[in-house]
């Protein structure tokens, strides 16, 4: 398959005049960590360098690529058998072997890149069609399998008024990224990025609702009080308030950035109709809508008539309408 085109952001830039950039984390198996840090190594043509048994890391010209066996339990178990007597160290090495082989069936390996400007997405593109030819599998290879493509884009600010603009756009059009993004049966029905309570949808959503930034985070935490959803916004509400946050959500995987967090997509890597390519300009669709006001408002009003009428819900689906909005065109 040819690699998709990929399209820019309306919004290009940060407030302080510099390019946005994009962390992007890949979920995938289909071959070993060494095999997954060698690939990585080679597409880059960058050295790789030990950080532990499971966190290897390549040093590109982006920055630093980890690649990581994506398990905490896993790598909770390693220690330096190094400090063993031979033979028990011997017999521990042998044990950890074992792990690793059954882990890496089942648990995700992961790549985890660094913030990357916008012009240079395409190298992701063309590693996962590297990656691709070299074997690796995604969420359809096996039921167990509830891999994701993770994508981190950095906002044009931090205004209050801005982030509500992002809330309001991905409510608006979660059901039809979840129709074309979250295909694998295994990770539908995970709860680790489940959808907002349409109570908070509403709430946002509203024609009155024009929070400043304390209430912004204080009704998201009321809503939200966990980091399982398909748009975290736990790492950027940690950014700008972490002492509120971890008092509502004791989770140390919450790592502050100014970033959103959007876990929905399936990583469908072994599939040559997929491409990294497809879930970027999905995502773009919904940056564009959140600068848009005027846009964004009518679809508001549209999602309320829809969710309020008996009616239109058996006539249509939400996720067809939200096709129509997300080109420009649509608003009067």
């Amino acid at each position: 398959m040819a690699s998709t085109s990929l399209l820019s952001p309306a919004r290009q830039d940060t407030a302080d005049g510099k390019t946005r950039r994009v962390g992007v984390e890949i979920e995938l198996s289909g071959m070993t960590f060494d095999d997954l840090v060698a690939h990585v190594s080679d597409f880059f043509d960058a050295p790789a360098s030990q950080e532990s048994r499971y966190v290897q890391v390549v040093d590109t010209h982006h920055g630093p690529f980890k690649i990581e066996l994506d398990s905490d339990p896993i790598k909770d178990m390693e220690f330096d058998t190094s400090e063993l007597p031979e033979l028990l160290g011997e017999v521990a090495d042998a044990a950890l072997d074992l792990v690793d082989a059954a882990a890496e069936r089942v648990v995700p390996l992961e790549i985890v890149g660094p913030p990357l400007a916008l012009d240079a997405l395409n190298d992701i593109e063309a590693l996962c069609t590297h990656l691709r030819k070299k074997g690796a599998k995604g969420s359809r290879h096996a039921l167990y399998y509830a891999f994701g493509l993770q994508l981190n884009p950095e906002l044009p600010n931090l205004e209050a008024d801005t982030l509500l603009g992002y809330l309001r756009a991905f409510s608006l059009c979660y059901d039809w990224l979840k129709a074309r993004q979250q295909l694998d049966i295994s990770r539908k029905f995970t709860t680790y990025i489940g959808p907002w309570p349409e109570e908070y949808v509403r709430l946002i959503n509203q024609t009155d609702y024009a929070p400043d930034l304390d209430q912004l985070i204080g009704d998201y935490l009321t809503h939200n009080p966990t980091r399982n959803r398909a748009l975290d916004m736990m790492p950027l509400f940690a950014h700008l308030d972490e002492k509120r946050v971890r008092k509502a959500v004791d989770d140390p995987r919450i790592k502050p950035r100014p970033t959103l967090h959007y876990r929905l997509p399936d990583c469908d890597i072994d599939n040559p109709d997929w491409s990294f390519g497809h879930v970027w300009n999905d995502w773009v669709r919904v940056d564009d809508l959140a600068a848009d006001r005027k846009r964004l408002a009518a679809m508001a009003d549209a999602w309320r008539a829809h969710h309020d009428g008996r009616l239109s819900k058996l006539v249509t689906r939400w996720e067809q309408e939200t096709a129509s909005w997300l080109n420009p065109k649509t608003a009067s």
